[in-house]
């Protein structure tokens, strides 16, 4: 085995079987009782069943079951229908193989439901593999779902013990680190308190710091640190670069692909449970920009009564004010947002973050930058803001959008949403050409306005 290797897959698959009622379906719930009665009753019943059948086929009749009348295991029983079921077999995971030196740090890309996740818990042993096998070359921490890994009725500090001894460190390991963990998460106020009182953010700062700060050998995170505020990300970002630095391995999972391509050296894109590609960020980040996006025009959103603001409907907007992901550049083009607001709020802010389809960025704004002062007060009710970039700003290109909306500052995050992904053409405007015909270099192509006089 290559000593160089830290994690190690092959031919890795996971299958889920999923049940599919029939169209029409009408369930019908049973208490605890019916489910104790039905089990008591199930051996008299099968044995029932099955004297029945041989007694008809005695008679020429068809068995139970065979035809139109009887209890056929694939048929549901509803009030007074009986509609079709299937079983389908649905592989999360197919057929994934790579490996991963000690040391690096790979950014895991990809659509949701691309299996990007079940191959995180795979490799943090939390969900078996249905082929193939893991070979994991040290000790594993990782930061999955908020909470992962924590008992709710312990304290911050016994989770803390708790984290270790599953990392399988010794007490006295987790005590040379333990100031160091709290005074990363920030929570010492509540370090004695139960973690099932703890609100998200302050179980992703612990689980974080835990993860982080107790020396694994390979550390793996999803992307739930998008549940903590900016400053709180930035910080974690640094982290994650000084674990990389000491030689350890990190394998990170993100739709921020500005994050990813600023941590990261290698890629691995996830379409459809299978690797599209393999090797340098960049390229990866580039091939799924430009092949893996099926970004639509409009989002439109479930309502979710939990947040106390959220947007319900996002727009891209050409210059006619249509639906379209496929803008010209020498024209404006918009995103439109409709949000919800559930109860008066201020010092809010709502606005976006655009990036190159490789993560690199160009520029955030948020519609404060309108009002005189940047405080908005905000009455509960259901509001549209629209941000308009004018023609000729941008090169043409692949782009990201994301939008949130946030307390000023990024202490508190009440909506995020993931990138749209847009493609900007070009018609050959003299904007976006340079002397030789070709397209300027870099992200801004826009004609500067130059004044030449003789000076002497």
């Amino acid at each position: 085995m290559n000593s160089h290797i830290a994690i190690r897959v092959e031919a890795l698959g996971k299958r889920y079987r999923i049940h599919h009622a029939g169209k029409g379906a009408v369930y019908q719930y049973r208490s605890l009782r019916d489910v104790l009665t039905g089990a008591a009753k199930a051996p008299i019943m099968v044995t029932r069943d099955w004297l029945r059948g041989v007694t008809s086929a005695k008679r020429g009749n068809p068995p139970m079951g065979s035809g139109a009348a009887g209890s056929d295991p694939g048929e549901l029983s509803t009030t007074g229908t009986s509609l079709k079921a299937c079983d389908e077999d649905f592989w999360a995971l197919k057929d994934v193989s790579f490996d991963i030196k000690r040391g690096e740090v790979v950014g895991v890309i990809g659509r949701n439901g691309a299996g990007k996740s079940t191959l995180l818990k795979i490799l943090s042993r939390i969900t078996e593999p249905t082929t193939g096998r893991v070979e994991l070359f040290g000790r594993v921490g990782s930061l999955l779902e908020v909470g992962t890994g924590f008992h709710p009725e312990l304290t911050g500090r016994e989770n803390i013990f708790l984290n270790g001894a599953i990392l399988g460190m010794k007490r006295a390991e987790i005590l040379r680190k333990f100031d160091e963990i709290v005074a990363f998460s920030e929570i010492e106020k509540f370090l004695d308190t139960p973690v099932k009182h703890y609100s998200s953010g302050m179980y992703v700062r612990l689980a974080f710091a835990v993860a982080a700060h107790l020396e694994p050998e390979i550390l793996i995170v999803d992307e739930v640190l998008a549940v903590g505020d900016a400053e709180f990300q930035k910080k974690c970002m640094g982290k994650m670069g000084e674990v990389a630095g000491e030689g350890r391995t990190v394998l990170f999972v993100s739709h921020n692909m500005g994050a990813v391509s600023r941590l990261c050296s290698r890629g691995i894109w996830l379409e459809k449970g299978e690797i599209r590609y393999l090797g340098d960020i960049t390229q990866a980040i580039e091939n799924y920009g430009q092949h893996g996006l099926t970004s639509k025009a409009e989002l439109v959103l479930p309502i979710d009564t939990t947040k106390p603001m959220q947007f319900r409907v996002i727009r891209m907007l050409d210059a006619q004010g249509k639906l379209s992901i496929e803008l010209d550049r020498a024209n404006s083009f918009s995103v439109q947002m409709d949000y919800e607001v559930r109860k008066i709020n201020s010092g809010i802010q709502v606005g976006f973050m655009l990036d190159k389809a490789d993560g690199t960025p160009v520029c955030h704004s948020g519609d404060s930058d309108s009002v005189q002062g940047g405080v908005i007060e905000r009455n509960p009710g259901n509001y549209r803001a629209t941000v308009e970039f004018p023609g000729g700003l941008l090169n043409a290109g692949n782009y990201q959008i994301r939008v949130c909306i946030a307390r000023q500052g990024g202490s508190q995050v009440y909506d995020y949403r993931e990138p749209f992904f847009f493609h900007l053409y070009d018609g050959g405007t003299f904007a976006a050409l340079g002397a030789e015909g070709r397209q300027r270099p870099g992200v801004l192509a826009i004609p500067l306005v130059w004044r030449t006089v003789k000076s002497g």
